[in-house]
């Protein structure tokens, strides 16, 4: 099991986290403590509502996740997850293959069609074609990095030889983000590995009714996956990221026993990485934080 973490860098609080200090702090503190992958999500202009409700703010995750790999020499950037049909394809493969370049190969392209249609308008996109502008996103960027000249008319492109740089000896995984069926199917066709999430009272409607609801129903998605895949003649490494359903405290050897054993039942059903989000109701409680995880969980599971 590897274990990609929240990196708060999204959180306003004055010259707590949103500095260049507390950035690459905080990115070494999770190299250090053995954690595999940060994660960032991506919203250019979200809904001030759902903003000030229970929504997050967050920073550009390639601009922050350049300043990240500068600063650390083996921690992963895992993006969870980018919208695709917010930008134009060859912008998104120009982008990942930069990072993927300069933090020589530590990117992990979390993708997903996306939820929020005040989002989509205030970047003129139309909602209602986000699954195929999600699908053809993913044709582009994997044209872009393999090297050579696009020929390509998208539905708001026109690529007619064009050569995107820079082309990629190994490309980063591309993991496909969301629970509903049609996410299984995305992933197996065109996905490196699969980013579901648990369902919570605090998600909006629609993120709850497509969310996993236990990890048993989880198992049967990741056994339909691979199904699928295999009908798709796709074969080689495969990935499943999700949190675990174990509420863990940081200050308890007993919270942290259960959720190893949380970690071990998703394990058991076929998930390859868990998604963390220590509390950080500062820079500092943040820190120890990801210091305690290192010693009472990374610790203590197999390699």
């Amino acid at each position: 099991m590897k274990f990609t973490m929240s990196i708060p860098i999204g959180d306003i609080t004055p010259g707590e986290f949103q500095t260049p200090a507390a950035v690459r702090e905080m990115a070494v503190a999770m190299e250090s403590a053995g954690v595999d992958a940060c994660y960032l999500t991506d919203h250019p202009a979200p809904s001030a509502e759902w903003l000030h409700a229970n929504g997050h703010d967050a920073l550009d995750p390639f601009t922050a996740f350049g300043f990240i790999a500068a600063a650390t020499t083996r921690l992963k950037m895992h993006t969870n997850i980018l919208v695709m049909a917010y930008r134009n394809p060859f912008l998104t493969a120009k982008a990942a293959a930069t990072l993927q370049v300069l933090s020589e190969g530590r990117l992990i392209l979390g993708a997903g069609a996306g939820y929020q249609k005040v989002e989509f308008e205030a970047l003129g996109v139309d909602f209602h074609k986000r699954g195929a502008l999600f699908d053809e996103a993913i044709e582009v960027i994997r044209a872009a990095w393999a090297g050579g000249a696009v020929v390509k008319e998208g539905r708001n492109f026109n690529a007619v030889g064009n050569e995107p740089r820079p082309a990629l000896h190994t490309p980063p995984p591309i993991w496909i983000g969301g629970g509903s069926g049609k996410a299984v199917e995305r992933a197996a066709q065109s996905g490196d590995g699969w980013s579901p999430f648990f369902s919570a009272p605090t998600m909006t409607k629609a993120n709850q009714e497509s969310g996993i609801h236990s990890v048993a129903q989880l198992g049967e998605n990741i056994e339909r996956l691979n199904d699928l895949r295999a009908s798709f003649g796709r074969t080689g490494p495969f990935d499943v990221a999700i949190g675990a359903l174990a509420k863990l405290d940081y200050a308890s050897r007993e919270s942290a026993d259960r959720y190893i054993e949380a970690v071990n039942d998703l394990a058991g059903v076929g998930v390859t990485w868990t998604m963390v989000e220590p509390p950080h109701p500062s820079r500092q409680a943040f820190l120890d934080n990801v210091q305690w995880f290192g010693e009472e969980i990374v610790a203590r599971l197999p390699a």
